[in-house]
């Protein structure tokens, strides 16, 4: 089954629903302690007449996409939403074609039109990601396949048409040897208000979950950390050797760092990295780290060189991944890592992997790499889509700091707990009248996720999430 169908969409609903944190969420300058989620239903139809129903979700995380101060996080939800029309009303326009060809006529054309409303590169990615993963997920439920077999198979018919530079770069063999992992580390963040021992912990919530860092890795076992940066190299000094002071008291760990763009250039990082490497609190620490991640304000990042920090440390880039050519602008500045995250584009993320296969055999070694960062995805749809392109792209840890900041599956009633409970027990425990992820020994188990057909998520789950969502059409 290698032939890509020609779909076409006929219809499209897109909802809402509030997301209160269970914590407050405290990264670069920002602290968030609610949001709404998205939530996306395609109907497409094949050249055989044949229909089915796609879904996607993503929570709308103020203060990320546009960092704007003046901006209120009001604001910051409407922007998002708009792409999201925008991107519906495309897909309903547009002519019949592949999952993929869909997607390739589909986005420069939203960016057009998010930029002529002065939305900016990672705004537009947010509607146009939802609408590519319902779109797959419709694909993969006419196929009856996992999307996992539909992307090994290349049943969306991903190309290099967006991607010129890979066009001498074998796709269908790259996609044919993906190998989904059936389970991944969590790695936790550890935002930069958070609690690292118990006795830090104020007011306690009374929810019986763990509220500081060291009651989390006593709990779930967790080995990988991701640790928030303020921007202000001795403050981060001292945060992280507090840091350490905790994660140093356990067997073994590996970290990232994450700048979200709170340094101003590359001189800045390197003063930080100069007195993570002179202090001997961090020796183990620094030992532990795998990359730095968006160190730098997008307004500079991609326009200036970071190569003397690249050689001391791997860095990657987030929030400058707008456009599909920002990995090729990041390269030219010596950045080596690029970061999948589902709320930029699951083919984005794909394309990305096949460069840093490529650029890795031209080198004949693992220099450049991508991994699996997280934007507080919500339990059910949004997290388990997520999941299921880490998985696939073997990324071996993820992100995931929702099972910390948000109350599970926070807003779902019993029938949609229940529906994802009875399809997915590998994945989530149940905790009260809600759902958590289940994680032991710091791992994440995704069996039924990689088994289920569509983009991540079991048929009856998701049609539940949609039964609980069905009076709060916002479609434009």
């Amino acid at each position: 089954m290698t032939d890509a169908p020609t779909l076409r969409v006929v219809e499209a609903g897109l909802f809402e629903r509030p997301v209160a944190m269970r914590l407050p969420f405290r990264f670069g300058a920002a602290t968030v302690t609610r949001a709404r989620q998205a939530f996306l239903r395609l109907r497409v139809e094949d050249g055989a007449g044949r229909q089915a129903e796609g879904y996607a979700a993503e929570l709308m995380v103020p203060k990320w996409f546009d960092k704007n101060p003046e901006l209120s996080n009001e604001d910051n939800e409407a922007q998002l939403r708009r792409s999201l029309q925008i991107a519906a009303g495309l897909a309903l326009e547009a002519a019949p074609a592949s999952a993929f060809g869909l997607h390739a006529a589909l986005e420069p054309a939203h960016h057009r039109a998010a930029g002529a409303e002065g939305l900016n590169g990672l705004i537009a990615s947010f509607g146009l990601a939802l609408v590519d993963r319902a779109i797959l997920d419709a694909l993969c439920r006419l196929d009856d396949l996992p999307v996992t077999d539909a992307i090994r198979a290349n049943r969306p018919g991903i190309d290099a048409s967006t991607t010129r530079d890979l066009a001498g770069f074998d796709l269908p063999a790259f996609l044919a040897g993906l190998r989904p992992q059936p389970s991944l580390h969590l790695r936790h963040t550890v935002g930069y208000a958070d609690a690292l021992r118990p006795e830090e912990v104020g007011t306690r919530l009374g929810d019986g979950l763990p509220e500081s860092l060291t009651e989390e890795i006593e709990a779930l076992g967790i080995s990988h950390f991701k640790i928030k940066l303020s921007g202000r190299p001795e403050a981060d000094v001292e945060r992280l050797k507090a840091v350490a002071g905790v994660l140093d008291r356990f067997d073994r760990y590996r970290a990232t760092l994450d700048g979200n763009e709170q340094f101003d250039d590359e001189a800045h990082v390197l003063d930080l990295w100069d007195r993570i490497e002179a202090e001997p609190a961090l020796k183990r620490l620094r030992s532990s780290i795998l990359f730095v991640e968006q160190p730098i304000n997008r307004a500079k990042a991609l326009s200036e060189p970071v190569a003397r920090l690249a050689v001391r440390v791997p860095v990657e880039i987030d929030e400058s991944d707008g456009t599909p050519n920002a990995f090729l602008e990041a390269r030219a500045c010596g950045y080596t890592g690029i970061s999948s995250k589902s709320c930029k584009g699951f083919y984005r993320a794909v394309l990305n992997a096949a460069r840093v296969a490529q650029w890795n055999a031209q080198a004949g070694s693992e220099c450049f790499f991508m991994s699996a960062e997280d934007l507080t995805t919500q339990a059910g749809i949004a997290v388990q889509q997520d999941l299921a392109l880490a998985s696939l792209l073997s990324l071996g840890h993820v992100e995931r700091n929702g099972h910390h900041y948000v109350d599970g599956m926070a807003g779902a009633d019993a029938r949609e707990a229940g529906a994802f409970l009875d399809v997915h027990p590998d994945l989530y425990r149940p905790h009260g009248a809600n759902l958590r992820l289940r994680v032991e020994a710091g791992r994440i188990a995704l069996g039924s996720v990689l088994a289920s057909p569509g983009l991540g998520v079991a048929a009856p789950a998701a049609e539940a999430a949609f039964a609980s969502l069905s009076e709060k059409d916002i479609a434009a």
